[in-house]
């Protein structure tokens, strides 16, 4: 398979610092669990910086910045705090999410056509320090084209519902929510835009995401950390990485 047809695999390990934090102290490392991902496979590495620091911490980014060899993505709010630490860094890639602090996971996407205006003015200091900025929003035919305005390079569509429906049973739903997102990543290509797609993808399914020719990188988190446990880290990467190319080739 072609470095170009390739689809690259970003292994979130924000779920390694929830387990750390449960009871303080520095162990399990999220750090250990990135140099590991990349041994595993791993293309890149996802870390969300939520403003609580529920999970990541300033120090995880710090470490991960020293350590990585592989691109780090930065998830964040787009807040002044996180826009001033993600400039400081430079991280490989900026991920644009929405965030409520009551909510147990990101929830939806990112309202970009609303506040087109402010993301711009967000996104351009970010943009001239050389970090490829990502938006993360629902596959959505407005919120694409609002992203796209706003010199956004990448988007990553939104795969939640579509997994919640699987896994719900709601195959009616599920199939629904797949044509949606092969749909709007057939546009969002058409329009320059690079594809990415994430938030709830398993074994079960990764392959009919995978398999959408425009979608150039997927990013997993929860479900491998989860799976980690009962198989260990590099060999639930390695099963994700296997799927994924199986649905490419």
């Amino acid at each position: 398979m072609s470095a170009e047809h390739k689809l690259r695999l970003g292994v979130n390990i924000d779920h390694v610092a929830t387990v750390r934090n449960a009871r303080g102290g520095a162990y399990p490392d999220p750090l250990r669990a990135a140099k590991l991902a990349e041994e595993a496979g791993a293309d890149g590495i996802t870390a969300h910086l939520r403003e609580d620091r529920r999970h990541i911490s300033d120090a995880d980014i710090d470490g991960l910045m020293e350590v990585l060899t592989v691109p780090l993505n930065f998830e964040m709010a787009a807040t002044e705090e996180m826009q001033r630490i993600a400039l400081r860094h430079k991280p490989h890639a900026v991920c644009l999410v929405p965030e409520k602090r009551e909510e147990r996971t990101t929830e939806g996407g990112l309202e970009v056509a609303r506040e087109e205006n402010r993301l711009a003015h967000y996104i351009a200091p970010l943009r001239a320090a050389g970090c490829r900025v990502s938006i993360f929003i629902a596959a959505d035919r407005r919120q694409i084209e609002a992203a796209h305005r706003i010199g956004a390079e990448v988007i990553e569509l939104h795969t939640g519902a579509y997994c919640d429906a699987h896994a719900e049973g709601d195959f009616d739903t599920r199939d629904r929510e797949l044509a949606g997102l092969r749909e709007m990543s057939a546009y969002a290509h058409s329009l320059g835009l690079e594809v990415h797609a994430g938030h709830g993808l398993t074994y079960d399914t990764v392959q009919p995401i995978a398999a959408l020719p425009e979608v150039r990188e997927l990013n997993i988190g929860h479900f491998l950390i989860g799976e980690a446990i009962f198989r260990g880290l590099q060999p639930a990467i390695a099963e994700m990485r296997r799927l994924m190319d199986e649905a490419r080739g």
